[in-house]
């Protein structure tokens, strides 16, 4: 008889760690906690500095699928050379910066397409999840959140990005508008009853789902517990709980 079903496999596919940590040596214990437990695991500007190109190829040589959240955020050729230096590790999906601008978008986009089947998706980032609406201001933007992060998410899919990150908050007026396959990706992800922390725009795990979430970013809630397979876990069966 074949093997019953995985009941979490659907949820598998919708979450992704971050190894928001210091060294290569804690990434990678985290990496082997959590192998077999979740399918992607994301790497950070953070971590990056610390472990380099080495960090990414030894996360993919533990089955994992890399996640490179390193913004980028450059005049168009430095952008396609940094998006097609990231495809040659192997990587899964990779973050630019959506107010890079149309043309830098299309060079990115553009530059991991000469990958071929390893081609991995290009996310573009709206605004921070750490920002309110009060900081917009500050930065010389006129338009509301809600506003910003919406012209940004469809300039991205105009200039042929897979998808964004953007808060969970936004996700009920941007998932109409950007329906599937093009990707909405939610940081500041708590599992249910956690606090915020420094996430100015959080939703629970659940919620984000039920909002058209596709997929969701965790860092400290597993990181920091006792045991990050169990936390994982706790937070896959919320989500499949989500998906019904």
């Amino acid at each position: 008889m074949p093997p019953d079903p995985d009941p979490l496999e659907g949820a598998r596919e919708r979450l992704v760690v971050a190894l928001d940590l210091d060294t290569p040596q804690e990434a990678l214990a985290a990496g082997r906690d959590l192998a077999g437990t979740v399918s992607r695991v994301k790497v950070g500007s953070r971590l990056f500095l610390a472990g380099g190109p080495d960090v990414v190829l030894r996360l993919v040589d533990l089955g994992l699928r890399v996640f490179l959240d390193l913004k980028f955020h450059d005049i168009p050729d430095q952008v396609a050379g940094a998006c097609a230096r990231a495809a040659s590790l192997g990587v899964d999906l990779l973050t630019v910066h959506a107010s890079g601008g149309g043309a830098m978008l299309r060079a990115a986009s553009a530059a991991v397409g000469e990958a071929g089947a390893a081609r991995p998706r290009v996310l573009a980032v709206t605004v921070l999840t750490s920002l309110a609406e009060a900081d917009l201001g500050v930065l010389g933007i006129s338009r509301s959140l809600g506003a910003q992060v919406t012209g940004l998410a469809e300039l991205a899919r105009a200039s042929g990005v897979d998808g964004v990150v953007c808060s969970p908050r936004e996700l009920a007026a941007l998932r109409p508008a950007l329906p599937s396959p093009f990707l909405l990706v939610t940081p500041g992800i708590r599992g249910a009853g956690e606090e915020a922390q420094d996430q100015a725009r959080a939703l629970p795990a659940p919620e984000a789902v039920r909002r058209g979430a596709d997929l969701l970013v965790v860092g400290r809630p597993v990181l920091r517990a006792p045991s990050r397979a169990d936390a994982a876990r706790a937070l896959l069966r919320q989500i499949s709980e989500s998906l019904g």
